[in-house]
């Protein structure tokens, strides 16, 4: 990250739209897209109720107009945005089909179709395609600023953070805004610079016009304020998100994973639940099922687990590939070996740290120690040592090698960071904790 400071201090007053999403550090698995995530390329903000009446506005242009190469693009676009709105991948192929149809009808210099891909390839983690989709919409367009902003996504997720850095630069560069702000934001947490990360979201809130642009880069300080363990401050962030956004669902599942942290259980449940109701994403319902266990509500948790698996299966039908989710819900709560063959192929198509400190652990269920440790510290690279279940895991893969010394450090240092990181998993750490001294 070597110019991001200097722009940073130059384009305080900037806007922008928050088109193709931006990510950030995920909780149960991988990282979310922001408000925005596929949106037409130049267009102004879509709220959830207008995006279904855009929708169908270019359905009906499109049938009137079959050969709009421009209206099939943007009709693509507006599918991918639909279903990060509602977590429906059904969608998805819809998507597929108007972006290709759309390239089929212009062939030559489509960077819209070509972006509208790529966002698509990213909701779908195909993150190589996507990197391939965004690289022919630059050469097809320099200019064309979504491009890039699909292109950092896609190489922070196949562990590329030179090349993150490098996309994130080149937005800015073209577009200084919410979308190239709430990157460099992500970028620069996870190279450990969480006060210019932080710096940069309050520019891309000042900047930020659309509701849900707004809320969501309220959700992101909540974030960071919630994995420093600073509770007080987190939910009054997640608060002030909700305002601006009553229906901004990562605000509400913040929200309850604070209240859960903070012993507020029957208030964490209830947003959950709604959160649920909303946008069935697996990661909430993995979430509220290891609260219920904790609680003692097994049937509850395997109620959630189940629609869980459910969820993961229409992905896949719809072209989804998660098998880093899949693969540490079955790290956790399922069959350890199967975790393994799930993660081993994930890391083999993308050298993340998600996927390191996931496969880490896996081998560590499996008793493969050895192996583990490798990954557990390839897991801790840059920003990413004060990740408390990152820290809870290596600690607990030491304990097992007989590395007691770092063992209590880590399992102490997890703890410090975050005492309640996880329902299940920080209770763990306390127990493991005392075993080596702690």
């Amino acid at each position: 990250m070597r110019r991001l400071p200097l722009l940073l201090t130059t384009i305080a007053l900037c806007g922008g739209l928050a088109a193709f999403g931006a990510l950030d550090r995920g909780h149960a698995g991988d990282a979310r897209p922001s408000p925005g995530a596929g949106r037409r390329p130049g267009s102004a903000p879509v709220a959830g109720g207008s995006l279904a009446g855009a929708i169908a506005a270019d359905q009906q242009r499109l049938r009137q107009l079959p050969g709009d190469a421009a209206g099939w693009a943007r009709l693509g676009a507006e599918y991918v945005e639909q279903a990060r709105l509602t977590a429906d991948p059904s969608y998805y192929p819809k998507a597929d089909e108007a972006l290709q149809r759309s390239l089929t009808l212009s062939p030559e210099g489509n960077a819209d179709a070509l972006t509208g891909l790529g966002a698509l390839a990213n909701a779908r983690h195909l993150f190589d395609r996507a990197r391939d989709f965004a690289d022919r919409a630059i050469a097809a367009s320099p200019a064309h600023w979504p491009a890039y902003a699909v292109l950092a996504d896609a190489r922070t997720q196949l562990g590329d953070d030179a090349g993150a850095t490098e996309a994130v630069q080149q937005l800015l560069d073209r577009r200084p805004g919410t979308a190239s702000l709430t990157r460099a934001a992500y970028d620069l947490e996870q190279h450990g610079r969480g006060e210019d990360a932080r710096a940069a979201l309050r520019q891309a809130l000042g900047g930020a016009y659309d509701p849900a642009d707004k809320a969501y880069c309220q959700y992101q300080l909540a974030e960071l304020d919630r994995n420093s363990g600073h509770f007080a401050e987190a939910l009054t962030g997640y608060q002030q998100a909700l305002g601006t956004d009553p229906a901004h669902t990562p605000a509400l599942a913040g929200r309850a994973r604070t209240e859960a942290a903070l012993g507020r259980t029957d208030d964490a449940v209830r947003d959950y639940t709604t959160a649920i109701a909303a946008v069935p994403l697996p990661q909430y319902l993995l979430e509220l099922g290891e609260l219920h266990e904790s609680l003692g509500h097994d049937d509850r948790a395997r109620e959630q687990y189940r629609l869980l698996t459910a969820e993961q299966r229409l992905a896949a039908a719809n072209g989804v590939v998660d098998d880093l989710t899949l693969g540490q819900f079955q790290a956790d709560h399922g069959d350890a070996t199967e975790a393994v063959r799930l993660l081993r192929a994930e890391w083999d198509r993308r050298h993340s740290v998600l996927v390191a400190d996931a496969l880490a652990w896996a081998l560590h269920r499996t008793g493969a120690d050895t192996e583990a440790i490798g990954l557990a510290e390839q897991a801790a690279a840059h920003g990413w040592d004060d990740n408390a279940l990152f820290l809870y895991h290596r600690g607990e893969i030491e304990r097992a090698l007989g590395r007691t010394g770092e063992a209590r450090t880590h399992l102490a240092k997890a703890l410090a960071t975050d005492p309640s990181f996880n329902p299940l998993q920080a209770p763990a750490a306390r127990a493991a904790l005392t075993t080596v001294g702690g």
